[in-house]
């Protein structure tokens, strides 16, 4: 399938879950693959992101357990007072990063790929500019191009970061200090999964959230359940509908709150460090997309379901782009299934994605998981599509494994077609409801039908009967 009139086949720009996915997809295909990489290979899940957050989280959550005296004497232990070195588990986290960050490279030179190091950008139709780090400038032919350079942390103006006193999750997830008071902008996955780590080793959190709610990019009654455990029963004051107006770096961190709809000034607090987690914005700077005529839409790249990139509404031939510089759904597992997808279409076949059955997890003890569309969502379909819309609710506290685990604080709400039985989404929270949610995202991308999968046999005592217990009440609801 190669082109010798191209240097190569196929250039990515990028080495995150996207670019790694679509360059080993690619060149497994016989596809001659290059990849350009600026920063290190694994982007910000790998380095920033998923990896190194899940090791604290581990960590963290093993001090919670051996400190939560009440819990483990329930179950007749008496443990020690729980010591914990920083320094060890930042370790822990940043070896765990290391020894990923070799795997990925190493699939791809094993899959034959190229690495170039260095800055990509677009040089017109079918040509990609790199800078390597030595400064020398040189200009590649490719027959495809994908672009797959990801997303960096949002700070809102007014907000100051100095990576030590005030910083994003890019420098929380090397542990460098446990502040003792610490405030968090923001209580979407990112703030919660970082207040978990913070509370469980010892430090006092302050929770700032613009909107009206906290947890408000949740499921509403997911949030009310998860609040309760998560912010409510831990050392945080959570503070919603007042915005960081003005952030100081320094000894102490000044933090200027102002309510959210009037702006005015409501209060200042001293505190020892903020970790601003406001969400990301796409890395789309210096891709010279101009050069194609591409506009961005708040510097996301427009894209269709095939992954093409698009000019006024129209696919530019060859040009692809996945993960979150396309902003569909920022979460690694989507943009490694798009970058196969791109490279699928690249390759002849005719595949688009169905973001619908795409699951998201928050990493929290316990978790939250969700997959499919939101309530809000679902009734909107419901009556645009004229069919009444069924919602059911499973709790952990009836099921056998949760009470063996004294862990039963949990709740599933799953959303379905009254007529046809389909499953619309599901939310839930709960002991391992990360994993749970798997089950739900395939019936939602096969879009199943209660009536089918509350017939389905799941092993006792297991979580996943919390699962099997909502589609057996959706089932005896249906109307047809």
């Amino acid at each position: 399938m190669s082109d010798a009139s191209f240097d190569f086949d196929v250039i990515v720009i990028g080495a995150g879950y996207g670019g790694f996915d679509a360059a080993k997809h690619a060149a497994e295909h016989g596809l001659k693959t290059a990849i350009i990489e600026s920063r290190d290979m694994g982007g910000t899940c790998v380095n920033r992101g998923c990896v190194p957050s899940k090791a604290l989280l581990a960590a963290s959550g093993k001090v919670r357990e051996l400190a939560d005296d009440q819990h483990l004497a329930s179950f007749g232990i008496h443990a020690a007072p729980v010591r914990f070195e920083r320094q060890k588990i930042a370790d822990h986290a940043n070896q765990l990063v290391q020894t990923i960050r070799t795997n990925l490279t190493k699939t791809l030179e094993r899959a034959g790929v190229t690495i170039l190091r260095g800055h990509g950008r677009l040089e017109g139709s079918q040509r990609v500019g790199l800078r390597e780090p030595s400064g020398v400038d040189r200009v590649l032919s490719a027959r495809d191009v994908i672009v797959a350079t990801g997303s960096d942390p949002f700070v809102p103006p007014g907000i100051e970061t100095d990576g030590r006193t005030v910083f994003t999750s890019d420098e929380a997830i090397n542990l460098e200090w446990l502040p003792r008071w610490i405030a968090i902008v923001g209580s979407g996955y990112i703030g919660l999964e970082f207040a978990d780590v913070y509370t469980a080793l010892g430090c006092e959190v302050t929770m700032i959230e613009a909107l009206d709610r906290v947890m408000p990019t949740f499921d509403p009654d997911i949030a009310k359940i998860a609040g309760r455990h998560l912010i409510d029963g831990r050392d945080i004051d959570a503070r919603s509908g007042v915005l960081a107006s003005k952030v100081t770096p320094g000894c102490p961190v000044r933090i200027d709150l102002a309510d959210f709809n009037s702006r005015e000034l409501v209060e200042t607090l001293e505190v020892d460090a903020v970790l601003v987690a406001t969400g990301r914005v796409p890395s789309s700077k210096g891709l010279n997309l101009e050069s194609l005529n591409i506009e961005t839409n708040r510097g996301f790249v427009p894209i269709d379901d095939s992954m093409r990139v698009l000019v006024n509404g129209q696919p530019v031939p060859h040009l692809w782009a996945v993960g979150d510089v396309t902003g569909k759904l920022m979460l690694a597992h989507t943009a490694a299934a798009q970058g196969t997808v791109a490279v699928d279409n690249i390759l002849g076949q005719n595949r688009t994605i169905d973001y619908r059955s795409i699951p998201a997890a928050t990493f929290t003890h316990p978790e939250i998981s969700s997959v499919g569309l939101t309530e809000a969502e679902a009734k909107q379909l419901a009556e645009t599509d004229g069919f009444q819309l069924g919602s059911v609710r499973s709790y952990f506290k009836a099921n056998s494994k949760a009470l063996a685990e004294l862990e039963s604080d949990g709740l599933m709400k799953l959303l379905f077609n009254k007529s046809s039985g389909e499953v619309l989404g599901a939310h839930i929270y709960g002991l391992h409801a990360a994993d749970l949610i798997q089950e739900v995202a395939n019936a939602v991308a096969r879009r199943q039908s209660v009536r089918q999968l509350s017939t389905e046999v799941h092993t006792h005592p297991t979580l996943s009967e919390v699962v099997e217990v909502a589609y057996k009440q959706a089932a005896s609801q249906l109307t047809a």
